[in-house]
């Protein structure tokens, strides 16, 4: 299969318009062009046309000849080496106690679907609920019910991703990231993931393929405990003996030499336990606003002429502040809503999400300003999550437990304002609408308001007066990281960090890949 890049392409086009387009590239009949795969789909729309970029893989039905007789050299279609394939091939010997996983989200779901296919019947830790019960505290919760601190938008089967759209374009280049798509496909996620510049699944059906693959690990041996918390963890000379576990039925204990921590970014409890164990640092992140604007607008914007089959449009933006901590937008929602994202009573927390469909009234981003370990003010590895609190309950307090909201423009002029214009908050719980500097720190409120003019510049109608602003959002990214070596063992010998709690992932596809790098170093430790 031959690899051509930049085909060009309306919008509509079928796969018999990239065969006649990769025949006319090629110099041959359409009718030569047994096969084509889209490697690689961009949407471009500068000069206000809107036109699709292809790479794709195309197969002829006399390629040998037609290669040996080409004047040109044609790169052949790499092959996506399968997470069954990647797990057997250390060739490790099982045997010893059962690897434990705590955390079943990405990092942890892909780490334990790699070790079930090596044969090592991991068993895997959640302390929240299934996914589909987790969906049910989670919509109670957004109907204003009372919040369960175990089961939430952060804590729960799939992570904290599958209540975000299931974004899964990431910046890290990484060879695991073909694999880690064409994973999430063979548990049900929509085929075009694997080419779309910017896939993603979609809350909606993410929670079906989060499900599928903890079948998949059980029938391959392994076992998935929810309602089971890692509590504390067990030593001996510098090596991990046992973790201590909090059950349906109680505590227990659970001998292991191996014990993977995939336990996400919100697991307050679980750093102050790991805090006094092993080596953690603090880590720089970033804390702001939910903003919202309608998806019609953004689209005639971004677009600027009439369309039929294009997805509703995005955007990504950075603006640089006098202070040097930059603000950018993050986790950007076409169609989407902005979510009650809180797992701890008393405290504010914003997120994003969309269905597949991305089919919602607004469009949300996360805008969000740097923060510094030397914001903290103090030399403790918790003290960031400390900051991150001290935050989400002041617009708690600030808000009467709803989400504190501003309008742009009564944010730039740094007055409270009485309700929405055009664009209503789609915050599920409620909102009141005062000032956010109020509830962030002054350099986050300066800086936002810095970088909305610069944005508007961008992007016409991005400061428009009306579009919304809905606080807090804390939960980025981890405000810890916890110390691990080349071998992937934090201080004590096979206790092994992983994922974006961790702080070596930032987002769903790196903290899955992740977590397959960390499933291969332990079973490297098994290859003779």
């Amino acid at each position: 299969m031959i690899k051509l890049n930049n085909l060009i392409f309306d919008e509509g086009f079928c796969e018999e318009d990239i065969k006649r387009e990769s025949a006319r590239v090629l110099g041959v009949k359409k009718e030569d062009v047994s096969d084509v795969v889209i490697l690689r789909r961009s949407l471009d729309c500068r000069g206000r046309k809107a036109t699709f970029v292809l790479s794709a893989g195309i197969s002829l039905i006399n390629e040998e000849e037609f290669l040996a007789a080409s004047k040109q050299k044609y790169s052949p279609v790499e092959k996506v080496r399968t997470l069954e394939e990647i797990a057997r091939e250390p060739g490790a010997v099982k045997g010893g106690k059962r690897p434990v996983v705590a955390g079943s989200g990405p990092a942890g779901l892909f780490c334990a679907l790699t070790l079930a296919y090596a044969g090592f019947s991991p068993i895997v830790l959640e302390r929240g609920d299934c996914v589909q019960e987790r969906t049910k505290k989670v919509d109670a919760f957004s109907a204003g019910g009372e919040l369960d601190e175990e089961s939430n938008v952060q804590f729960g089967e799939g992570g904290a991703g599958t209540f975000s759209d299931g974004k899964l374009n990431t910046g890290v280049n990484n060879t695991l990231i073909a694999t880690v798509l064409a994973e999430f496909v063979a548990h049900g996620a929509p085929e075009e993931i694997v080419y779309d510049s910017k896939p993603h699944i979609g809350t909606d059906k993410l929670i079906a393929v989060v499900s599928a693959m903890r079948e998949k690990i059980i029938s391959l041996g392994g076992e998935v405990r929810f309602r089971n918390k890692l509590t504390d963890i067990i030593t001996e000379g510098g090596k991990l003996k046992g973790i201590k576990v909090a059950g349906r039925e109680g505590e227990y204990t659970l001998d292991c030499d191996f014990c993977v921590i995939a336990i996400g970014h919100s697991a307050r409890d679980t750093f102050g336990m790991l805090s006094r164990r092993v080596l953690m640092e603090q880590k720089p992140f970033a804390i702001g606003v939910r903003i919202e604007h309608l998806q019609s607008a953004l689209n005639a914007e971004r677009y600027g002429f009439k369309y039929k089959n294009l997805p509703p449009a995005d955007y990504k933006v950075v603006a640089k502040t006098s202070d040097g901590r930059g603000c950018y937008s993050f986790c950007m929602c076409p169609g989407g809503y902005v979510v009650a994202a809180a797992s701890e009573n008393g405290g504010v927390v914003t997120n994003g999400m969309s269905r597949y469909a991305r089919d919602g009234k607004n469009c949300n981003s996360a805008l969000l300003v740097g923060v510094r370990p030397s914001d903290f003010g103090a030399d403790d590895p918790l003290a960031g999550v400390r900051f991150q609190r001290k935050y989400e309950q002041a617009a708690f307090r600030l808000a009467n437990g709803k989400a504190v909201c501003q309008r742009v423009g009564d944010f730039l002029e740094k007055r409270a304002g009485r309700g929405a214009g055009d664009v209503f908050p789609t915050y599920p719980r409620g909102v009141e609408y005062a000032l956010l500097d109020d509830c962030l720190p002054a350099y986050v409120c300066g800086g936002l308001r810095e970088a909305l003019p610069q944005f508007d510049r961008k992007i016409k109608g991005f400061a428009f007066a009306d579009a919304l602003l809905t606080g807090v959002e804390t939960r980025s990214s981890s405000p810890v990281r916890i110390l691990r070596n080349e071998k992937g063992d934090s201080s004590v010998e096979g206790l092994m960090p992983c994922g974006e709690g961790a702080g070596y992932a930032g987002g769903i596809t790196s903290a899955a890949a992740d977590g397959i790098k960390t499933a291969l170093n332990l079973l490297a430790k098994h290859t003779v």
